[in-house]
């Protein structure tokens, strides 16, 4: 007698963990879009009627598509293997490229021509090259992520993380410290200790919601602004915006200096996103991935939108919560139609800045404490020293920046009086030019440096000299011999690490106490009780309900 096949299990396509994981999903991309919205308002000074008009629904445009396709991803799994319990990935604007596209692309252009169409075009430009990139990172991704150090480029990502994405909303904080303080409490005590409200209420929501009850019960927010915004509310349709990109792209060779780099990134964070998916049960094609990431970046750029899409880190999360296959197919529906409504405005006037800046300090202090806890101990220098040149960008864009306000500039003050004062600006604008390259490229040969693999070591020196001397780091354009001297020290420098492989000095040893020093020989031997195993880090705690 034969056994009757067993029908597959029908998949939910909305379930209970889904409304929690959206919630959460939805806050954090409801402030990634209000900030953007400021950068280009308020920075970049584009007009607000572009912005609602072409940009936003631009961007909600890109994040539906790659949303519905998130969602097929994760039906098509579910189908393949049976199984209720799969969670889509998270998708949403990607928040570095959201501050570095606004203040190292967009605002040095404004700053220089006061044109903000010409900014937004820079950027629009920059986003489409991210999004190329990206596109050949599906065939090469994995080539480059094998040869550059993880310490490398996370490294840099933390020192992007601590200055551009931290700075700012810390000092917005400290503005309004009595209710931005209570909801970076709540966001620490949620995301970071672990601890879960009862009912398993989001903890992004619940910040949200105290933050904004605090501002409007103390007199923060003003009722007729709520009006005003009520009022501007209109429908924007996006279209294509060939002429801008066009335009952005006539003056290319500036924007690699930081497309490169980050679209490098972008390619192996969506792997590390796609293996931390995988390890969680979820095993997603990654070229699928990377395709539809940089489609989507070079679909949004065509329309208008200088803020590329990306798969957001967080998955395991998510699926944590009971998020399945539809809650990031929600948040990109509501997204879109906020988007294209032209909402934004309104929700801005509802809810405070100090309540919603500490959501994007915590993802800063994230992105930078990741790095530490993602390389072996012995890395850690590497870490410090790849987030220096960032910090250096960051520095001199502040120090022009306060010249500028002033009515003057570094040429009229003078570098003399300037570093008398204490500032060394000639320094930090050499060490901080093309800044995300060379953070990755310090980084990469201070690793190889403390493993004593000086070939390696080696490589990066020549290659961070041959990217001095044409100015993609280091220089002030893109230019031959743009840096001759830089690229003398890292030339130099290279010849150094050959001199010391010639002295055959022994590979560092691995700390079989680190989880992350471990390769799978001495894991063998930490298993076999030849060497003592590392220290498990705490389970999170949950507040009974």
């Amino acid at each position: 007698m034969s056994t009757p096949a067993l029908s597959p299990p029908t998949i939910p396509f909305w379930t209970r963990g889904d409304l929690n994981a959206f919630f959460g999903l939805f806050v954090n991309m409801l402030v990634n879009v209000l900030v953007l919205s400021g950068l280009v308002l308020f920075v970049v000074n584009i007009p607000a009627g572009d912005v609602s008009g072409v940009i936003l629904p631009a961007l909600g445009i890109e994040l539906l598509i790659g949303n519905v396709f998130y969602f097929y991803l994760a039906k098509r799994l579910a189908a393949k293997t049976g199984r209720t319990d799969v969670t889509a990935l998270p998708y949403g604007p990607s928040v570095p490229h959201m501050f570095i596209v606004t203040l190292v692309i967009m605002l040095p252009v404004y700053l220089q021509t006061k044109d903000p169409i010409q900014a937004w075009a820079a950027g629009v430009a920059w986003a489409f090259i991210i999004g190329v990139i990206i596109l050949l990172g599906a065939f090469v991704g994995p080539y480059v992520r094998r040869l550059t150090p993880r310490a490398a480029m996370l490294g840099m990502l933390a020192g992007i993380s601590v200055t551009f994405i931290s700075m700012r909303p810390a000092a917005q904080m400290w503005e309004a410290t009595w209710i931005a303080l209570p909801v970076l409490t709540v966001i620490i005590i949620g995301f970071v200790s672990g601890v879960r409200l009862p009912g398993n209420v989001p903890i992004g929501l619940a910040a949200l919601l105290l933050g904004s009850a605090i501002g409007w019960a103390g007199g923060y927010m003003s009722a007729p602004d709520v009006e005003t915004a009520a009022k501007e509310i209109g429908v924007g349709l996006p279209g294509l915006e060939f002429g801008l990109l066009m335009d952005g792209l006539k003056e290319i060779s500036p924007l690699l200096a930081t497309a490169i780099p980050l679209g490098i990134y972008n390619f192996t964070e969506a792997m590390s996103n796609v293996e931390s998916a995988s390890a969680a049960g979820d095993d997603y094609d990654l070229r699928a991935v990377l395709l539809a990431d940089g489609t989507g970046a070079c679909v949004g750029a065509a329309m208008g939108c200088p803020f590329p899409p990306a798969v957001y880190i967080g998955h395991p999360g998510w699926k944590d919560a009971g998020g399945r296959v539809a809650y990031s197919l929600a948040t990109g529906v509501l997204i879109f139609a906020l988007c294209v409504l032209g909402m934004f405005p309104l929700l801005s006037a509802l809810l405070p800045i100090p309540a919603i800046v500490p959501v994007l300090l915590y993802i800063g202090l994230v992105i930078g404490a990741q790095a530490f806890k993602a390389v072996p101990r012995a890395h850690y220098p590497a870490i410090v020293i790849a987030m220096i040149p960032n910090i250096a960008a960051w520095g001199y864009g502040l120090v022009d920046s306060t010249l500028s306000a002033a009515g003057t500039n570094v040429d009229k003050v003078g570098a003399d009086a300037l570093t008398n004062a204490g500032v060394i600006f000639p320094g930090l604008n050499t060490l901080g030019q093309g800044a995300v390259l060379a953070g990755m490229v310090l980084g990469a040969i201070a690793v190889f440096l403390i493993d004593r693999r000086f070939v390696q070591a080696a490589a990066f020196c020549f290659i961070g000299g041959a990217l001095a001397s044409v100015g993609l780091i280091h220089g002030a354009e893109v230019d031959l011999f743009e840096a001759p001297k830089v690229g003398l020290g890292y030339a130099l420098s290279g010849v150094v690490c050959l001199g010391f492989h010639l002295l055959k000095v022994p590979e560092r040893e691995r700390d079989p106490t680190d989880p992350m020093d471990v390769d799978d020989e001495l894991a063998e031997a930490i298993e076999s009780g030849k060497v003592p195993a590392a220290v498990k880090t705490p389970e999170p705690v949950a507040v009974p309900a």
